[in-house]
C-alpha cells in the first residue's frame, strides 16, 4: 500500500502543478474576451480567430484542469442521500463510482479522442470559419485533459482505499487555504486589535494617580 500511496502523491503532485500553472489561463481568456469585445463594439471590428482563441481557451481550462478540480475535491456533488450516510459509506460510494464510472469513463473519451486529434494533425485541418485557426491543438486536449482526469481518479481511488484501512487522514475533507487578501486582511485586523489594546492601556495609565 505504501508503494500506491506514493504513486498517488506523485499524480498528486502533477496535477497541482499543471493546476496552478494553467489557472492563469483564466486571466487570459477574461482579457482576451475583454479586448475582443472593444475592438468589436469601439472599432467595429472582429475576427474569427479571437473569438475561436477564445474558445480553445476555455477547453483548455475544462480539460487539463479537471484532474486539478477533483484533486480539491471540487466538482459538482449531489449529496442529498449520500451526505446523511456516514462517512465510511461515502467513501464507499467514491470507490463504487470511481471504479464503475469515473475511470472507464475517463480511459474511454481518451481513447477514442485520440485518433481524432492523429486525424487532424496529418491531415492540417484548420477551422472553415474564414481566418480561423487550426484545429490540432484543441483535440489534443480531450485526450490530455481526461488522461489526467482518470489518473487523479486513480489517486483518489488508492487514497479512500488507504482511508478505509485507517492508513491516511479523510481525503475527501476540503482544507480551505485563504487567499493574500484574505491573509492582509487578518493582518489588517489584527493591528487595529493590537492598537486599540495599547491606547487602553495608555488610557488607564493617565487615569493612575
Amino acid at each position: 500500500m505504501s508503494a500506491l500511496l506514493s504513486l498517488s502523491r506523485l499524480i498528486d503532485r502533477l496535477n497541482e502543478r499543471i493546476g496552478r500553472t494553467f489557472l492563469w489561463l483564466v486571466l487570459v481568456t477574461v482579457l482576451i474576451s475583454a479586448a475582443n469585445a472593444v475592438v468589436r463594439k469601439v472599432f467595429n471590428y472582429s475576427s474569427n480567430a479571437f473569438l475561436e482563441i477564445q474558445w480553445y481557451l476555455f477547453s483548455a481550462i475544462f480539460l487539463l484542469l479537471s484532474g486539478y478540480t477533483l484533486l480539491r475535491n471540487e466538482h459538482v456533488r449531489i449529496d442529498v442521500v449520500a451526505g446523511r450516510l456516514s462517512k465510511r459509506a461515502q467513501t464507499w460510494i467514491d470507490i463504487f463510482g470511481t471504479i464503475f464510472f469515473l475511470l472507464p469513463m475517463a480511459i474511454l473519451l481518451a481513447w477514442l479522442g485520440w485518433p481524432v486529434f492523429v486525424e487532424a494533425y496529418a491531415r492540417h485541418e484548420v477551422s472553415t470559419n474564414a481566418g480561423g485557426l487550426i484545429i490540432w491543438p484543441a483535440r489534443l486536449l480531450v485526450p490530455i485533459g481526461f488522461v489526467l482526469l482518470a489518473l487523479q481518479g486513480l489517486s483518489e481511488l488508492i487514497k479512500r482505499i488507504a482511508f478505509l484501512r485507517g492508513l491516511i487522514p479523510d481525503p475527501s475533507e476540503k482544507h480551505v487555504e485563504k487567499t493574500a487578501e484574505e491573509e492582509l486582511a487578518d493582518e489588517i485586523l489584527r493591528a487595529r486589535g493590537d492598537q486599540a489594546i495599547a491606547e487602553e492601556f495608555v488610557a488607564q495609565a493617565k487615569d493612575k494617580p
